[in-house]
């Protein structure tokens, strides 16, 4: 694995992404290895202004099957001719290609992105549309999954980028141990918004904050009692709210529903111990928290499109919700929005709705056991 860092790279860029692909072999992963390279070996700088030596060229990049081009705020956004071809080099050997944030914009530059869905930081989205008109720019996602190609939004949202990297070339259980050392979720589906806080009044912060510290720790505890059947009003006991406060703080913090976020979870272990044991579905099913093995099959089979036995089996790399093939710029409306000035593309990629609409009330009845 290799990471292209130009010349004023995000510091916590490089820093997440070497401690995300770092070697965890001597803990039973599999082995990697990573390496960044630059424009040049060499020092380099990054965007805090310090220096770092990266002891790779752009030549390195032949020798990579993943490679990320992480991004800067050196101004214009342009790539090295030797950098692009090295890219689209790789790419054409078939080595999967990832960007986010500015390095979106790196990486359309080299035209592998045209015709393609895409996504990069809002305050790039319009200019990259107006200067590559045939992206397709998904700006209210995390992350886009377009085969061999992907691309992510803003600087912290790599994290999650590259755990779904983990997750679709190693395995659930590889992507799970990673999130667990970063105390993350594992698992956030692209099609996931961002929040975006509000700025509460000054007098209401600290309880924002309180709430938002416990809902945290609920969150770690409901991950840890999955075999248990959960209600909302389980939950919001647990976190020490009311139903309706609950809901409120859930839904801005995680992006979805305490039904949803629950039964990702469950469908999550599932994928872990159906890769990692030899546990039958039966019982794969009580540790995950479902009601029955067959409700469990149902809700597998709708994230994946395969029943659970046969993703068993299938190898790590092709066990990922993904496309297979590059995609034609030719797209039905209904399909796909093009992002224009001013407005907003559609969610993206995978199957996480993100239009369900639940009032307070109806998280005060819902019931989470599935």
């Amino acid at each position: 694995m290799l990471a292209y860092a130009p010349s004023g790279v995000s510091a916590f860029g490089l820093a997440a992404i070497s401690n995300i692909f770092a070697d965890r072999s001597h803990l039973g992963l599999p082995p990697l290895d990573f390496a960044v390279c630059a424009d040049r070996a060499g020092t380099l700088r990054t965007d805090l202004g310090m220096w770092t030596h990266v002891e790779h060229g752009p030549e390195a990049i032949a020798n990579a099957d993943l490679i990320i081009v992480l991004p800067t705020d050196q101004q214009p956004l342009t790539l090295p001719a030797p950098v692009t071809k090295a890219i689209t080099d790789a790419y054409h050997r078939q080595a999967l290609i990832a960007a986010y944030c500015a390095g979106s914009f790196l990486l359309a530059e080299t035209g592998l992105l045209d015709g393609l869905r895409a996504t990069t930081s809002r305050p790039l989205a319009t200019h990259l549309a107006q200067r590559h008109p045939g992206i397709i720019i998904k700006t209210d996602a995390l992350y886009v999954d377009e085969g061999q190609i992907v691309t992510g939004t803003s600087v912290t949202s790599c994290i999650h980028m590259c755990l779904h990297l983990l997750r679709r070339e190693h395995g659930a259980a590889v992507s799970n141990a990673v999130a667990r050392e970063w105390m993350i979720t594992p698992r956030r589906e692209s099609g996931q918004t961002r929040y975006v806080p509000t700025t509460a009044p000054a007098g209401t912060r600290s309880l924002a904050d309180a709430e938002d510290a416990r809902l945290a720790d609920l969150l770690i505890w409901a991950r840890t009692h999955l075999h248990h059947p959960m209600t909302v009003n389980d939950l919001a006991k647990q976190a020490l709210m009311s139903a309706r406060t609950f809901a409120r703080r859930f839904r801005a913090v995680t992006g979805t529903t305490p039904h949803a976020w629950l039964n990702d979870q469950r469908l999550d272990l599932t994928e872990e111990l159906l890769t990692s044991t030899t546990l039958s579905i039966q019982e794969i099913a009580r540790q995950a928290g479902f009601a029955s093995s067959g409700v469990l099959r149902t809700q597998f089979t709708k994230r994946h499109g395969i029943a659970p036995s046969v993703y068993r089996h299938k190898p790590a790399q092709d066990r990922a919700d993904r496309p297979t093939h590059r995609r034609s710029a030719t797209r039905s409306a209904q399909d796909e929005v093009r992002h224009r000035p001013g407005e907003t593309g559609g969610s993206s990629g995978h199957v996480t709705d993100m239009n369900e609409r639940c009032t307070p009330d109806d998280f005060h009845r819902e019931d989470l056991a599935t």
